[in-house]
């Protein structure tokens, strides 16, 4: 039994058919018309906005987006809870450092 497929977008799906692609999308029947439709799903990825590492700490790191500041840890567990604490507030306080250091910077320029 033949069938009639129509193709969304035929000519782009035709060029990465012919690069040696595959091209995964959806086989449905169109509720308007009826005929059986292929649609090609979109698989690119969107750009990243990459993070810039502005400090590496002994239990993490701090890094710079285009909106924010983000700030890491990752203790061992093999600390007890003071000095987990410990870890923390001096992880804490570096990033805290670093980041009034930037502001300063930016001040003077």
């Amino acid at each position: 039994m033949k069938r009639l497929v129509f193709v969304n977008n035929a000519a782009e799906l035709q060029e990465r058919l012919w690069m040696g692609k595959r091209v995964e999308g959806a086989l449905y029947v169109d509720p308007a018309t009826g005929c059986l439709t292929f649609k090609a799903y979109n698989r690119h990825r969107g750009v990243c906005r990459h993070e810039r590492l502005v400090r590496k700490l002994p239990w993490g790191w701090v890094k710079e987006s285009l909106e924010r500041f983000r700030v890491y840890a990752s203790v061992p567990k093999r600390l007890n809870a003071g000095e987990l604490l410990a870890a923390l507030d001096e992880h804490l306080r570096q990033a805290e450092a670093t980041l009034m250091g930037r502001v300063i910077d930016e001040a003077l320029d």
